[in-house]
C-alpha cells in the first residue's frame, strides 16, 4: 500500500461525502430549475462553479461503450464550447469521478441555464464547494475512508459535451481540465504525506487494480519530475510504500513454500504449516569453535535440561532486560542443518506477509552463496540491492538511509569473499562501486548505511571471521531437546504404535540419539525407517551411523531406478549408471572435504573431473543426496543435503578406492604405487590404522564422523547392503578385530576426552561393546572399584556417564573416588554437569588448575561448585580465579569452607567479583583465617558495579570490629547486590555491630538476611540494630542473634521492631540467650559429657575420674548390657546432643573420634558397628603411625595438615555442620567440616586401637 493511500485510510469519511454506488449503466440528470437564459452565450463556456449543476454524478473514465448526451431543456441551442464547472460553485458537491464503468449513459440538462458561459473555466481551489467528492476507481464499490480532511475533489459539468457532443477538441479540453483537478488533489494529498512524514505502512484495506494503478502512475510522474527536480529524497519516500508492496508480494512467494531435506524433493509444503519454534538463546560470543560439529552436537546432548531463556525469531533485533542500546547486528550460530536458514526464512515471511516487525520498511535476504558469484564483480551498495532486488530499480529507489532497513546475510560459513575488516578502505558513499567484499566489511563496520540492521547466520567454526566489536548480540540456534525428538517424529508417523517404535529404537541407539540433535537428521532418519517398515522385510532397524547412511543411500538409489529409470521395486538397483553416480559424487565429497568445501560452484565440479550437465542430473535424480541451487541469472550452487551426508559418500570412496586399487587416500603416502608388482594385496586393517593417527591427530576432530563411516563400512553386514555398488569386499572378522584391537590401545593413551569418546564410537560402529558394558555392568551393580581401573576402563566411565539421558545435574566425586586422581581422570564429566560436589577429596592446587580449565571453556555447564575442605590454600585460588574470571564462565556458586585460605585468597577473588564478566551469586568462605585485612580486600570487589554478589558466608572466619568497618563501606555501594550475609562465630561485639548498622541504614543497603549468631552480642548491639531498622525498615527479613545476650531491654526493642508495620522482618532468632554466650571464640559452647560404661567394651579401661580411657588386653568385668559394644573397642558418651556444643580431647597412639546416632549396632564384626564405616557416624581418625584422616559412609579423606595431640569438636546439629580442630595454644586451626541434615540427637564416642589411649578435657 502506497504512502497517499496509507494517509487517506488513516483520516476518518468525510461527513459531507454524498458518494452513491452505481452498478450497471448510469444515466445522469442534472437539471437547474432556476436558469432562465434564453440561449447560448457566444463561445465555449464551463459551468459556472457557483452553480451546482453537476452535484449528482461523477465522471467515469472506463467505458466499454460510451454514449455523451447533454441536454438543457432550457437551452435554445447547444453552447459554443466545452464549459467547466466554476470552482466557485457547489454544483459538483455531490458526485466523485468515476474511472470504471461498463456501460455509460450520460445525460446532463440544465433548465435553468441560459446558456453556457463564455470560455473553459476549472474549478476553484479556493472554494469549498466540492467538499465530500472523490474520484471512485470502481463502481460497485464505495470508499468513503478514502477522504482525507475533507478533501476537495472537481467534476466537470459537460456542458460543452452536450453541445459538441462529437467535437473531439472539446472533449480532450474536458480531459484537460479533469487532468488538472485530478492531479491539484493528488498532488495536495502527497503533500500532507511528505509533511508529516508519514511512513507507517496500513495495508488492512486494499485498492482494487484499477485504483493502484491509477494512483501509482502518477506517483511514477510525479517520483520522476521531483528527481528532475533534484529532489532525490521525496522521489523515494514517494514510490517507497508501492515498492514495498511489490518486494513483499515476491518474497512470500520465494518463502512460503518449504521442501523438506532438499528443495527438489517432493510436493512443496507451506513453511507456516510445518514450522516448529526453534530455540534462540542469547549469549557467548563471536569467537570461534573449531571443533567438528558432531563433537558440538554430543557435548549439546550431555547438558541437562534446565530453563534457559530463548528469543523468537521475530524479537531478534529487539533488546533483553539490562541491555543498553539499540541492537543493530545480530550474529546467530548453529550447526549445520539446526535450522538457522528455516529461521530466517520465516522471519522474511512473517514480515512479507504483514505478521511481525511492521517498522521495518525494506527486508533485503541474501545468502552468500549468492553473493559469492559476484565475487570478481563490482557494485556499489544501491547496484548489488538493485540487483537483487529488482523491485527498487523499478521504482528507482537509491537513499535507503532514509528508511528502516534489515538485510539478511545468510551462511557465513560459506563465504568465498575475502572479509578483511583491518586492512579494506573505508566506504560511506551507498553510490560508490567497488568489490563485494568491500560493501559487506562496511556495511557490517556501520560505515556505510549505519542505520540499517543486519543478521547474519553461521556454522560455529566460521563465527570469527567477524571481529566481536562488529556483532551486538551473538545468539544460537538448538537442536531439539528429546521432546521434540519425540514430537518430530509423532508427527512424521500418524500410526502411534509405529512413532512408538521408532521412538523407541532411537533412544536405545546412543549414536542415533545424538544426532537426532539435528532437525536435518531426524528427517533422514525417518525416510529410511518410512522405507524400512513399509518394505516389512523383517531386516533389523539400524543402530549404528554406517547403517543408517547406507540404507539412506540405498532407499535414494531405488527411489531414482524406480522413478527416473521406470525400474521395479525389485529390481537389482545397482545399475552401472547409479554406480558411476554414486562413486563420482564420492569423489566429488572427498576432495571438497580436504578443501573444506561443503558449497561447489562450476569451477570445483570442474577440477573433479565433473561436467556441469551431469552435475545437473546428479542433483535431478538424487534429489536428496546431491541438491542444485539457482541463484539471480541461473548462477549454479551445488551442494550436499547435509555435511554427514557428505562425510559419509567421502569416506565411501576412500573405502572403494582402497578396496579396488589399494591405495590410501588419508596417507601421504600411497599404500602403493605399483599394486600390481606387489606380492599380496595391502590389508584393509593398514587404512583403518592410519585413519584413526589421522583422526587423533586432527586438532578439532573434523575427521571425526569420517572416521566411523570408514570403520562401519568394512562389517561384512553393511558390506552386504552395499552390494552391487561393492563389487569386492576387502576385511573379515580377523581384520576387525586388528582395528578393534588397535583402537582399545589407544585409549589406554593418555588422549583427551573427546578423542577417546570419539574411539568409542569407532567401536560402536565395529559392532563391539565389551569394554563398555563391562564397566556398566560393574557401575549397576556397585561394585565398581576406581582403585583397579585401567586408563581405557576410565575412558569408558567418561562415556558411560557422559551418555544420553544420564543424570548430569549433579556430580558427585565421592561416588567414584575421593581423589585428585579420579577428578582429573572425569573432568569430562564435570564440564558437562550443572553441579559439581567435590567436598573433602583430597584436592590440592592442581585440582584447581584443571577446573580452571574447565570454567574458561566455551562449552563448559557448571554452575555450583563445593570444594570446601580441601587443602587448596591460597596459590590455587589464585589459579582458580584465572578460570573464573574468564568470559565463558557461567559458575554462580562457589564454596570453599574449611580450604586453609587466607587474605592473599581474597584478594584473588576480589578481582574475580570486579570483572565485568563474572557471574558469580553466591560465595562460602567460612572456617577459613581470612581475618580482618581479607574481608577488607574482599570488600574492594563488592564494591565493583560489575559486582553481582548475593549471598556472602563468612562464617568463622575470625571477623572483628573493623572486618565490620568495610563491610558497611560495601554495603553503602552503589548499587549493592548483597542480599545474604552471615557473620555468625566471629567476636563481633557491640563495636563491630554498631559499625555494621552505619550500613544498614544506608538508602542503598539491601540485605534481607543477616546472620549474627554468636557474635558477642549484647544489649548495646541490639539497640544499633533497632535504630538501623527503624531508619531503613524496607529490606531486612531475617535477624539471627541466637547464642548473644540481647537482655530484657535488646529483646523488648527488637520484639517491639518486629510487631511494626513499617519494618519487614519477619524472622528474629534470639534463642539461648544469655551472659555465658559472651565467651569469645568456639569455647562458649563447650558442654559437659561423660563417658557411657554401658557402651564401653570390655577391653576399654577407665581411669582419672573417669574422663580417661586407655585399650588394654585383659576384659574388664564390665556387667552385661544390651548398649555395649561387642567386637570393636568403642563407647559411646552421654547425654545426647541437640543444639551447639563443643568439646577437647587429648589422645595417643591410633583413635577415632566420633559422632554417632544411637542407634548404632552393638553387635558382630560388621562395619555397620564400625565409627565412620557406615552412615549412622561421622569419625577424625588420628593416628601417631597411620596419618590423620576423617571417614563417614566408609569414605576415608585424608588431613593434609600436622593434627596436634589435642583436638576439639564442634556440633551445630540445627545446621547440620560438624568440624574439627586441631587445638595449639592460644588458637583452633579448622580440620575439617562434614555437612549433613541431623534427624535425631547425636552421642560424641571413640574408638580406641591397643596401646592408644584418648581423654575428655575439661574446659
Amino acid at each position: 500500500m502506497n504512502q497517499i493511500k496509507d494517509s487517506e485510510e488513516e483520516a476518518p469519511p468525510s461527513k459531507t461525502t454524498l458518494c452513491e454506488e452505481h452498478e450497471g449503466q448510469r444515466r445522469i440528470h442534472q437539471q437547474r430549475p432556476d436558469s432562465a437564459g434564453p440561449g447560448p452565450g457566444p463561445g465555449p463556456s464551463c459551468v459556472s462553479m457557483k452553480s451546482d449543476w453537476s452535484m449528482y454524478e461523477p465522471l467515469n473514465f472506463k467505458q466499454e461503450q460510451r454514449r455523451i448526451h447533454q441536454q438543457r431543456p432550457d437551452s435554445a441551442r447547444p453552447g459554443p464550447g466545452p464549459s467547466c464547472v466554476s470552482m466557485k460553485s457547489d454544483w459538483s458537491m455531490a458526485q466523485p469521478v468515476n474511472f470504471k464503468q461498463e456501460q455509460r449513459t450520460i445525460h446532463q440538462q440544465g433548465p435553468d441555464s441560459a446558456g453556457p458561459g463564455p470560455g473553459p473555466s476549472c474549478v476553484s481551489m479556493k472554494s469549498d464547494l466540492s467538499i465530500g467528492r472523490y474520484i471512485n476507481f470502481k463502481d460497485g464499490q464505495k470508499h468513503g475512508e478514502l477522504i482525507v480532511d475533507q478533501q476537495k475533489t472537481e467534476v466537470l459539468s459537460g456542458q460543452s459535451v452536450q453541445q459538441h457532443g462529437a467535437d473531439l477538441d472539446s472533449i480532450f479540453k474536458l480531459l484537460e481540465e479533469n487532468i488538472i483537478c485530478f492531479v491539484k488533489n493528488e498532488l495536495k494529498k502527497i503533500h500532507k504525506v511528505l509533511d508529516t512524514d508519514h511512513t507507517e505502512v496500513s495495508e488492512s484495506q486494499r485498492e482494487d487494480e484499477e485504483q493502484r494503478s491509477s494512483r501509482e502512475a502518477f506517483l511514477k510522474i510525479t517520483g520522476d519530475f521531483l528527481r528532475r527536480m533534484k529532489q532525490e529524497k521525496l522521489a523515494d519516500k514517494i514510490r517507497a510504500p508501492a515498492c514495498r508492496r511489490e518486494l513483499k508480494s515476491n518474497l512470500k512467494k520465494k518463502f512460503q513454500c518449504l521442501f523438506e531435506g532438499v528443495a527438489k524433493a517432493g510436493n512443496p509444503t507451506l513453511l507456516n504449516e510445518i514450522f516448529t519454534e526453534l530455540y534462540i538463546t542469547e549469549g557467548g560470543t563471536g569467537e570461534v569453535n573449531e571443533e567438528h560439529e558432531v563433537r558440538q552436537i554430543e557435548r549439546a546432548s550431555w547438558k541437562p535440561d534446565r530453563p534457559e531463556t530463548s528469543i523468537r525469531q521475530e524479537d531478534i533485533f529487539k533488546a533483553s532486560a539490562g541491555r543498553d542500546g539499540p541492537i543493530r547486528r545480530v550474529m546467530t550460530k548453529g550447526v549445520a542443518g539446526i535450522g538457522k536458514t528455516v529461521l530466517t526464512q520465516k522471519f522474511t515471511l512473517d514480515w512479507a506477509e504483514d505478521k511481525s516487525n511492521q517498522d521495518v520498511q525494506f527486508m533485503f535476504p541474501f545468502t552468500f552463496r549468492e553473493l559469492n558469484v559476484l565475487k570478481k564483480k563490482k557494485f556499489s551498495l544501491v547496484e548489488l540491492i538493485h540487483h537483487f532486488f529488482t523491485e527498487t530499480k523499478e521504482a528507482g529507489i537509491c537513499r535507503f538511509e532514509d528508511f528502516r532497513v534489515v538485510f539478511i546475510f545468510d551462511g557465513l560459513d560459506e563465504c568465498r569473499l575475502p572479509l578483511d575488516f583491518h586492512n579494506t578502505e573505508i566506504l560511506t558513499d551507498v553510490t560508490a562501486s567497488t568489490r563485494v567484499d568491500v560493501l559487506l566489511t562496511n556495511l557490517i563496520r556501520g560505515k556505510l548505511l549505519p542505520s540499517a540492521r543486519l543478521w547474519i547466520t553461521t556454522r560455529p567454526a566460521a563465527a570469527n571471521q567477524i571481529p566481536p566489536d562488529c556483532v551486538d548480540m551473538v545468539t544460537e540456534v538448538r537442536g531439539f531437546t528429546d521432546p521434540q525428538k519425540e514430537d518430530y517424529f509423532r508427527k512424521r508417523f500418524r500410526d502411534e504404535e509405529q512413532a512408538r517404535r521408532i521412538i523407541s529404537h532411537i533412544q536405545t541407539s546412543r549414536s542415533l540419539h545424538i544426532m537426532c540433535h539435528i532437525p536435518v537428521f531426524c528427517w533422514i532418519t525417518a525416510t529410511v525407517l518410512e522405507n524400512m517398515l513399509k518394505t516389512r522385510d523383517g531386516r533389523e532397524l539400524p543402530k549404528t551411523l554406517t547403517e543408517m547412511y547406507i540404507h539412506f543411500l540405498v532407499v535414494q538409489s531405488k527411489v531414482k531406478k524406480v522413478k527416473y529409470d521406470g525400474g521395479a521395486e525389485t529390481d537389482q538397483h545397482w545399475s552401472p549408471e547409479n554406480r558411476k553416480m554414486i562413486k563420482s559424487l564420492g569423489k566429488l565429497a572427498f576432495e571438497q572435504l580436504q578443501k573444506g568445501n561443503l558449497i561447489f560452484y562450476e569451477s570445483d565440479l570442474t577440477e573433479c573431473g565433473i561436467d556441469i550437465t551431469a552435475a545437473s542430473v546428479y542433483s535431478g535424480v538424487f534429489t536428496q543426496i546431491f541438491k542444485e541451487e539457482r541463484g539471480l541469472y541461473q548462477d549454479k550452487v551445488f551442494c550436499f543435503v547435509h555435511l554427514s551426508v557428505q562425510e559419509f559418500l567421502a569416506a565411501l570412496h576412500v573405502h572403494l578406492t582402497f578396496i579396488t586399487s589399494g591405495t590410501n587416500l588419508l596417507s601421504e603416502e600411497p599404500t602403493t604405487s605399483q599394486w600390481s608388482i606387489q606380492t599380496k594385496k595391502p590389508k584393509l586393517n593398514h587404512l583403518h590404522q592410519s585413519a584413526v593417527d589421522e583422526a587423533l591427530l586432527s586438532p578439532n576432530g573434523h575427521l571425526d564422523l569420517s572416521l566411523r563411516f570408514l570403520l562401519g563400512l568394512s562389517l561384512e553386514t553393511n558390506q552386504k547392503l552395499l552390494r552391487g555398488l561393492l563389487t569386492q569386499t576387502g576385511s573379515g572378522s580377523q581384520t576387525n578385530q586388528e582395528t578393534v584391537e588397535y583402537i582399545k590401545k589407544k585409549i589406554s593413551e593418555n588422549l583427551s576426552a573427546e578423542r577417546s569418546i570419539n574411539l568409542f564410537h569407532c567401536l560402536n560402529e565395529l559392532n563391539h561393546r565389551s569394554l563398555v558394558e563391562e564397566i556398566q555392568e560393574s557401575l549397576t551393580s556397585g561394585r565398581l572399584s576406581t582403585k583397579t581401573l585401567s586408563p581405557a576402563q576410565w575412558s569408558a566411565l567418561v562415556f558411560i556417564l557422559l551418555s544420553p539421558g544420564k543424570d548430569l545435574e549433579e556430580f558427585d566425586l565421592k561416588k567414584y573416588s575421593a581423589s585428585e586422581e579420579a577428578l582429573l581422570k572425569l573432568l569430562p564429566v564435570v564440564k558437562a554437569s550443572n553441579k559439581a560436589l567435590l567436598s573433602g577429596c583430597k584436592l590440592s592446587g592442581r585440582s584447581c588448575e584443571a577446573l580452571s580449565s574447565v570454567l574458561s571453556s566455551v562449552s563448559s555447564s557448571l554452575r555450583h561448585v563445593d570444594l570446601s575442605n580441601n587443602d587448596l590454600q591460597d596459590p590455587g585460588v589464585k589459579l582458580l580465579c584465572d578460570g573464573l574470571k574468564s568470559p565463558h564462565c557461567s559458575l554462580e556458586t562457589l564454596r570453599m569452607s574449611g580450604c586453609k585460605l587466607s587474605e592473599r585468597s581474597c584478594e584473588a577473588l576480589s578481582s574475580v567479583l570486579s570483572s565485568v564478566s563474572s557471574r558469580l551469586r553466591h560465595v562460602d568462605l567460612s572456617n577459613n583465617d581470612l581475618q580482618d585485612q581479607g574481608v577488607k580486600l574482599l570488600c574492594d570487589g563488592l564494591k565493583s558495579p560489575h559486582c553481582s554478589l548475593e549471598t556472602l558466608s563468612l562464617s568463622g572466619c575470625l571477623v572483628s570490629e573493623e572486618g565490620c568497618s568495610s563491610l558497611t563501606s560495601a554495603l553503602n555501594s552503589n548499587p549493592s547486590h548483597l542480599r545474604e550475609l552471615d557473620l555468625s562465630n566471629n567476636d563481633l561485639q557491640d563495636p563491630g555491630v554498631k559499625l555494621l548498622c552505619d550500613g544498614l541504614k544506608s538508602p542503598h543497603c539491601s540485605l534481607e538476611t543477616l546472620s549474627l549468631s554468636g557474635c558477642l552480642v549484647s544489649e548495646e548491639g541490639c539497640s544499633s540494630l533497632t535504630s538501623a531498622l527503624n531508619s531503613n525498615p524496607s529490606h531486612l527479613r531475617e535477624l539471627d542473634l541466637s547464642y548473644n545476650h540481647p537482655g530484657d531491654s535488646g529483646e523488648k526493642l527488637l520484639s517491639a521492631g518486629l510487631k511494626s508495620p513499617h519494618w519487614r522482618l519477619d524472622t528474629l532468632r534470639m534463642d539461648h540467650a544469655g551472659e555465658q554466650w559472651l565467651k569469645p571464640g568456639l569455647r562458649k559452647y563447650s558442654c559437659e559429657l561423660e563417658l557411657d560404661t554401658n557402651t564401653m567394651h570390655r577391653k576399654l579401661k577407665l581411669s582419672d575420674d573417669n574422663r580417661k580411657v586407655t585399650r588394654v588386653t585383659e576384659d574388664q568385668s564390665y556387667p552385661d548390657h544390651p548398649d555395649r559394644f561387642e567386637s570393636w573397642s568403642q563407647l559411646l558418651c552421654r547425654p545426647g546432643l541437640t543444639g551447639r556444643c563443643y568439646w577437647e580431647v587429648e589422645w595417643r597412639g591410633t583413635v577415632y573420634i566420633s559422632l554417632s546416632y544411637r542407634g548404632i549396632k552393638r553387635k558382630g564384626n560388621s562395619f555397620d558397628c564400625v565409627f565412620g564405616r557406615n552412615d549412622q557416624s561421622w569419625s577424625l581418625i588420628c593416628s601417631d603411625d597411620h596419618g590423620n584422616s576423617v571417614c563417614h559412609c566408609g569414605t576415608r579423606t585424608p588431613i593434609m595438615s600436622s593434627v596436634s595431640h589435642r583436638v576439639s569438636v564442634y556440633v551445630d546439629c540445627p545446621a547440620g555442620t560438624l568440624s574439627f580442630y586441631s587445638v595449639s595454644s592460644d588458637s583452633l586451626i579448622h580440620l575439617h567440616t562434614f555437612r549433613t541434615t541431623f534427624t535425631e540427637p547425636v552421642y560424641p564416642g571413640f574408638w580406641v586401637c591397643p596401646g592408644s589411649s584418648v581423654s575428655l578435657c575439661p574446659l
